[in-house]
């Protein structure tokens, strides 16, 4: 417990009832946590596999671990369930998926897998209609909302489309024997709800619940939280209400409202000694902030010293800021004999980054942009993956689904969803399925031909692959299959080229595993699933980040360029009705809290769309900083330097002049 301050200290010992630890940004909350756990199980005795972490990314879950591992021991922190709230929604439901009417081994879709159902149903391939219809069931399917009172909540023609596909939507879902992302959470629920002994089985099992970044959680998420914890109530909710910024994809603050109604005993400890900003960059955050209205009081304070002054600079046009920000953050580093990895370069959205990177690539100097895409997020990867790991698990439904319709052979969502359909009545796989004479007389010949040759070419490549070398089976799994072909044949020339070039990278790269370990096509696609090009030690890197705020949410720099801070940007022109002006407000002050040593803000005067130019403001929200601790520059406004500023200034003038007087 070396090092904590009082408040911290409370929050870890605390066991009296239920705890909401509101911790601002920067207060040391991941530490909280995991000294509490070791609190649990070294102190309090706790069982390690009663004690319960939930957080919401499976990096969080991972520092998470790891920080325990280090307090305790590696094998005690494995012993706990340190995930996300999806983990361990996907751990209660295959041991009670029967209760369901699903088999243990149920699929889970991705959001790609997902938007092929909904697509087939809505009769679109449309990625812009495909993407709000699949928004707008997420968010009902978040907030608990059935397919039946989804009807009743339809306010325009969107939603009464995204509706009627609801419905038909579930429907294949459980004829695949699968669940999406949100069943993983709404299925626990509706467990729960309707079986209090298996609530009761799980609430026993799980004594105690800590659940990081709990402004975050969705309708969801907080039953699951109430059921699991039960009449015991015996959790630590740690969360900030100002740093709420995920209302759009479902988190609901009211959430941080409903806590100390529905848990009357509920203890508040306030976390708001910030050990990573200075009190100017605190001060203007604190300013903003206090623009919204709160739930709970809170100011955050720093002992880092008072700091450099705040930057805002205005800037002639889009063009401009790029070059200004890439050229100040050069002579930043040059001057302070930094590293490119100490500089973020932050955005309200991911089209602001283009400018940047233009600017930073003319400058050679190395960069990465968060959040970006995984190569084995790529479509075409996915399709050769969707193969490997059907020959590696013939019970892996989703990618049996995947390889069977692309390309496509012949066999319709109909065929599927009928085996879907059969194969959970016997609880066994589509691939099995697929082979059963009880099947055979549900389904056309016609449908069915197409669908056995499939299983039965899948059998023979997967005889090849346990015994030859990858570079000799995935060349003519390839051929047969005829991928290249249909690639061209489903897109532009040029995409399809930079497509097959991936999937020639890909299998190039598995030949190279093969020389080098000497593993079968099996083997190498056991491993795939542990190898992530997002799992890249990035601290180790030497380059400038590039994110969006959003994605900067939890990280911090020593130095930040938060650039596009202009009205109908930050805030976004589609956020101007109060409630989500606050949020923007929120994600001002995410943006001004991830800065540890200094902070320059920029915005443009005019900025390019298409071939014209477009008058802008600077935001509201730098105004709302206040002017004390900022220095503007390039635009109308000047301001004189503040106080403390001109104070050391004058200072250093009188010992130069002392000097010469020597």
């Amino acid at each position: 417990m070396y090092g904590l301050n009082p408040q911290q200290r409370e929050a870890i010992h605390y066991l009296d009832g239920p705890l909401l630890v509101l911790a601002g940004a920067g207060s040391g909350k991941t530490r909280v946590i995991a000294q509490k756990i070791a609190y649990l199980v070294r102190d309090c005795e706790f069982q390690p596999h009663s004690v319960a972490a939930i957080t919401f990314t499976n990096k969080a879950a991972k520092e998470m671990r790891e920080r325990v591992g280090r307090l305790l021991s590696r094998s005690t922190a494995d012993e706990m369930q340190i995930s996300t709230f999806h983990s361990l929604g996907v751990r209660i439901l295959r041991e009670e998926a029967k209760v369901l009417g699903y088999k243990p081994r149920f699929s889970i879709f991705d959001a790609a897998d997902c938007a092929g159902v909904i697509g087939d149903i809505a009769g679109t391939i449309d990625k812009g209609t495909l993407r709000h219809l699949q928004a707008i069931i997420c968010n009902w399917k978040n907030a608990l909302v059935t397919p039946e009172a989804a009807r009743r909540l339809v306010t325009n023609d969107l939603e009464a489309r995204a509706a009627h596909a609801y419905l038909s939507y579930e429907a294949t879902l459980k004829a695949y024997q699968a669940m999406d992302f949100d069943d993983l959470i709404g299925f626990p629920v509706k467990l729960f709800s309707e079986h209090p002994d298996i609530a009761e089985k799980w609430q026993n099992r799980l004594r105690y619940l800590l659940v990081d970044e709990y402004q975050d959680t969705n309708a969801g998420q907080y039953q699951l939280l109430k059921l699991l914890t039960g009449v015991r109530a015996q959790f630590t909710a740690v969360g900030d209400d100002d740093q709420a910024i995920y209302g759009w994809r479902g988190a609901d603050i009211d959430n941080l409202k409903k806590l100390p109604a529905e848990f009357p005993a509920l203890k508040v400890i306030k976390l708001e000694q910030n050990y990573r900003s200075t009190a100017r960059i605190l001060k203007a955050a604190n300013n903003v902030i206090a623009h919204n209205e709160k739930l709970f009081d809170k100011k955050l304070w720093s002992e880092l010293g008072h700091g450099d002054q705040i930057t805002v600079t205005a800037c002639k046009d889009n063009e401009a800021e790029a070059e200004g920000v890439v050229m100040k953050l050069q002579a930043h580093r040059f001057e302070h004999r930094g590293k490119f990895r100490d500089y973020a370069i932050l955005y309200r959205s991911n089209h602001q980054a283009r400018g940047f990177e233009q600017q930073l690539r003319e400058a050679r100097i190395p960069y990465a942009i968060s959040g970006g895409k995984s190569f084995f997020d790529k479509a075409e990867i996915k399709d050769i993956i969707a193969y490997l790991r059907l020959l590696a698990n013939e019970e892996d439904d989703p990618a049996f689904i995947r390889a069977a319709t692309t390309p496509k052979r012949g066999i319709g969502a109909a065929t599927l969803q009928v085996l879907g359909t059969y194969a959970g009545e016997r609880h066994v796989s589509l691939f099995h399925a697929a082979f059963e004479e009880g099947f055979a007389h549900r389904v056309q010949p016609r449908q069915l031909e197409p669908l056995l040759e499939f299983c039965q070419f899948i059998n023979r490549i997967q005889q090849r692959a346990t015994r030859e070398p990858a570079q000799q089976v995935l060349p003519d799994l390839l051929q047969a299959i005829d991928y290249e072909t249909f690639l061209y044949d489903h897109e532009e020339e040029r995409i399809a080229q930079t497509r097959w070039a991936n999937v020639c990278e890909f299998t190039n790269w598995l030949n190279g595993k093969d020389e080098e370990d000497g593993k079968t096509l099996i083997d190498l696609t056991q491993s795939i699933a542990l190898i992530s090009m997002l799992d890249k030690q990035d601290d180790e890197r030497d380059e400038v980040q590039l994110s969006t705020l959003h994605a900067a949410k939890g990280l911090e720099y020593r130095h930040v360029f938060l650039v596009g801070v202009e009205e109908g940007i930050l805030p976004h022109r589609e956020s101007l009705d109060p409630v989500k002006l606050e949020e923007e407000r929120r994600l001002m002050y995410v943006g001004l809290t991830r800065a540890q040593r200094s902070l320059h803000l920029s915005y443009c005067e005019r900025r390019k769309q298409a071939r014209d130019f477009i008058p802008s403001e600077p935001s509201r929200f730098i105004a709302e900083m206040g002017k004390e601790d900022i220095r503007f520059s390039g635009g109308k406004e000047s301001v004189a330097p503040d106080k403390a500023t001109g104070s050391a200034r004058l200072d250093a003038l009188k010992a130069m002049l002392a000097g010469n007087r020597r």
